[in-house]
């Protein structure tokens, strides 16, 4: 990737990972007996069907470079690592990758259950290519950075996963590696544990080192990568920025199949609507209205128009941090919808969640009960707009549940844009700290926190 996130580099002998229409596919037999039947057929005949756990996949990767890696469960992301990381051979195509590779791909993947923490850091380490000197130097940073104390010394097989994981991190992360391949890996360790290894990666990017991050969090990815990439079904649907390729994830989950168009709003046309306030055209001629949000749906329901407003304002372009704001959404169902589900969520500009809620956490009667085709309605939402100073972007959706999945009818993310300012604090969002009282403590009373 160049130095714009969203661009594919071409081949340059400065990629730490080059890889080329990958793929790998297996051989699926019907009874063990074909197996036998295939290699007496010497390839005459086929007693087995393919099955392409990934196929025609490229991804290019420099120095210090963060690339994120989503997909929904069997898309082929653990498959990719594993012919990244060497252990397992490709069918097709060609991986390239410079340098020494440390991976953290399954829980506790290279550690002997009945050897001891530290016997299995020194020989975790001794198949990354370290000495023992090299690692005699590091083992205090290693077992720091571990933080599991005596257990250091315990068979691994008493560990907890989250005692493996440490421990698996700690060591990979430490040797100073050229590509860091991290698989799911944190999401067992608590939030300290987690905090410290992004901190790390962070460091580690710093210093040149490439990374690969799997993650179903998907502020994960937004928050730390430069660059993403979407499988599924064993293919690539795309790659690009980060919050543009969540949001594609964010759809395959819930149940929108297919090519996307690129670019701008999409898929539904707005149904004409009255105007709240005197301005024709409906949502898109709202002036908070975002024309590049991302936008989709099957269209039984459509939310047509909105309006925001605060005490003082209609549509406020920028807004005191603290303000309370009002946000009506009109609704138009053009079939029927049982148990509607309207949704609500505020992202950073950089595309990271604020808050998100929906009217099955948040219950509205009078809405949920069921939208007739034909029918529009007016649902009005209020909010105080407690952050920090920026630009935020509202997305809004109406959906339904069928008997196994969510049904989404029209999504519209990043499709109103405010900006806040004047915040008297730093961060995300406004804790309503006070600054209670400040008073003497006499020597008397020093030590009764003590007790």
């Amino acid at each position: 990737m160049s130095s714009d996130p969203a661009t594919l580099l071409e081949t340059r002998d400065d990629l730490v990972i080059d890889v080329r229409g990958l793929g790998k596919c297996y051989h699926i037999y019907e009874r063990p007996s074909h197996r036998l039947l295939q290699g007496l057929a010497r390839g005459r005949k086929r007693y087995f069907r393919e099955f392409w756990a990934l196929r025609g996949v490229d991804l290019q990767v420099g120095p210090g470079q963060t690339v994120g890696i989503v997909g929904r469960n069997g898309s082929g992301k653990s498959t990719l690592l594993q012919m990244l990381a060497g252990t397992l051979a490709p069918t097709e195509g060609s991986v390239r990758v410079q340098g020494r590779i440390a991976a953290l791909l399954e829980l506790g993947s290279g550690f002997n259950p009945d050897f001891t923490g530290r016997e299995n850091v020194y020989l975790n380490a001794a198949i990354l290519g370290l000495g023992r000197d090299e690692l005699d130097a590091r083992l205090d940073d290693i077992l720091s950075f571990a933080d599991i104390g005596e257990f250091i010394d315990q068979p691994i097989r008493s560990y907890s996963s989250g005692m493996v994981v440490r421990l698996a991190f700690a060591v990979q992360a430490q040797v100073q590696p050229q590509v860091l391949i991290v698989d799911e890996a944190l999401a067992v360790g608590d939030a300290r544990f987690q905090a410290k290894c992004f901190a790390r990666l962070k460091q580690l990017k710093q210093d040149g080192v490439a990374i690969l991050l799997v993650s179903h969090s998907t502020d994960q990815i937004v928050q730390h990568c430069d660059h993403a990439l979407l499988l599924d079904g064993g293919k690539a649907v795309c790659a690009g920025r980060p919050r543009d390729v969540v949001n594609r994830y964010l759809d395959l989950l819930f149940g929108k199949d297919g090519p996307q168009p690129s670019g701008g709003a999409q898929a539904v046309d707005p149904l004409p609507a009255a105007p709240f306030s005197g301005v024709d055209g409906g949502f898109e001629a709202r002036p908070s209205y975002n024309p590049h949000e991302y936008r989709w749906g099957d269209g039984a329901a459509k939310i047509v128009d909105f309006e925001l407003r605060s005490d003082t304002q209609l549509y406020p372009a920028t807004l005191e941090s603290g303000t309370k704001l009002r946000l009506t959404l009109r609704i138009a169902f053009e079939r029927d919808v049982v148990r509607p589900i309207l949704g609500f969520l505020v992202k950073t500009k950089e595309g990271v969640v604020v808050y998100a809620s929906n009217t099955e956490y948040k219950p509205l009667p009078d809405f949920t009960a069921s939208g007739a085709a034909g029918e529009t309605i007016d649902v009005t939402l209020e909010f105080e707009c407690r952050l920090a100073d920026g630009d935020y972007f509202v997305s809004v959706g109406i959906a339904s549940r069928n008997e196994k999945d969510v049904v989404p009818h029209d999504r519209r993310y990043d499709s109103i844009h405010f900006q806040v300012g004047g915040a008297d604090f730093f961060g995300m969002a406004d804790m309503a700290l006070d600054m209670v009282q400040a008073a003497p403590v006499s020597a008397s009373r020093t030590g009764e926190w003590a007790g």
